[in-house]
């Protein structure tokens, strides 16, 4: 039988202490074989196992040169590498010499991932460049008007009368713009708070239909409601109301085809647990390149039809987030030519508890 070397007494003592931290630590020797590891470590590396080879469970070349220049005498060190895969991830390490009876050289590794953070952070720089881009062309485009105005069109009352429509139209779109942005950030905020106020879905529905009326009555817009009575569901109202109204709106404004004047179909089921309220067209339909963007920030399919209607590129996106606040799902199912179908998917609670 092998009696305990000091190296097994390290681990020993190493064990309970790297278990005790939150995140994934393991310590190699001078060959770079695996001495311990807690369960974070096990868990984000499942390929570990003590008295491997670091190489044969994690490949990183960057990782493996920085732990080389440590176990060599380096101070610590940190490092940031990527794994290109379905998904792509971020991770960094950070290497650090240790001291242990028995090894000649040893390091403490511990992991952290930064895929969220990374996300995040692009997140914000691209959200930050699109804001300043679509507030950037109304400005431009009233600073010009503002200065033809002021100088060949100054006594040209025709002239006036034109660009001073087209400026207000451009305010608008900007107010439009900030309303949106202010919403989102409301919403993102209030994220990990889940409402819980009953709202009956189904009265919700019809009266946003109602308020709509007049959009659908210039257009000639067919509509159908089937609502199915005493749908409800925890929420905030005024949020869920912008639920309904943007995809009505979307709907009435995208979802149209002119060889095609079917109306747009509008529904609120109960199904299990769920409401389910769902609003279908048959227009044009989307591309499937575009379907797994379409929540995104200031993503357009067709950018320009979109600003020509009014559109800021966040009524999907506030969406979207509305509907995870509300511990909800949305999808979206469409085909081209085959118009589009979005359903949003809530919790519901018991009618009778709340007549």
């Amino acid at each position: 039988m092998r009696r305990p070397s000091w190296r097994d007494h390290a681990a020993d003592l190493l064990d309970p202490v790297i278990d005790a931290l939150p995140g994934p630590v393991f310590v190699i020797d001078a060959n770079t074989h695996v001495i311990a590891a807690n369960h974070a470590a096990r868990t984000f590396i499942p390929a570990m196992r003590t008295g491997d080879p670091l190489s044969r469970c994690l490949r990183a070349p960057d990782l493996l040169d920085v732990v080389t220049r440590v176990l060599e005498g380096a101070p610590a060190e940190k490092t940031v590498w990527t794994e290109k895969a379905a998904v792509e991830r971020r991770y960094e390490a950070h290497v650090a010499p240790l001291q242990i009876e028995g090894y000649e050289a040893a390091a403490l590794i511990s992991l952290h991932d930064l895929t969220e953070a990374h996300r995040v952070e692009r997140m914000r720089v691209d959200f930050v460049a699109n804001a300043s881009h679509e507030l950037r062309t109304p400005l431009a485009s009233l600073l010009g008007f503002v200065e033809t105005l002021q100088g060949p069109a100054k006594n040209d009352a025709n002239a006036r009368e034109k660009f001073l429509q087209i400026m207000r139209e451009q305010t608008e779109r900007m107010a439009r713009l900030v309303d949106d942005l202010l919403s989102l950030s409301r919403i993102e905020q209030h994220m990990h708070v889940c409402p819980a106020t009953p709202v009956d879905l189904t009265l919700l529905v019809a009266h946003i239909v109602d308020t709509l009326a007049p959009m659908t009555e210039g257009e000639e817009i067919p509509l159908t409601l089937d609502l199915e009575p005493n749908v409800i569901t925890p929420g905030d109202r005024d949020e869920l109301a912008r639920i309904i109204e943007n995809l009505i709106e979307n709907a009435l404004k995208y979802g149209r085809s002119a060889e095609d004047d079917r109306p747009i179909e509008i529904s609120l089921k109960r199904e299990g647990a769920f409401a389910v309220f769902q609003v279908r067209d048959h227009g044009p339909g989307i591309a499937p390149e575009h379907l797994p963007r379409l929540t995104e920030r200031f993503y357009r399919v067709d950018a320009g039809k979109s600003r020509a209607k009014g559109g800021t590129g966040l009524g999907l996106a506030i969406v979207k987030h509305i509907v995870l606040r509300h511990r909800g799902r949305l999808t979206i199912d469409s085909r081209p030519g085959e118009g589009a179908q979005f359903r949003v998917i809530l919790p519901a609670l018991d009618p009778n508890a709340h007549l």
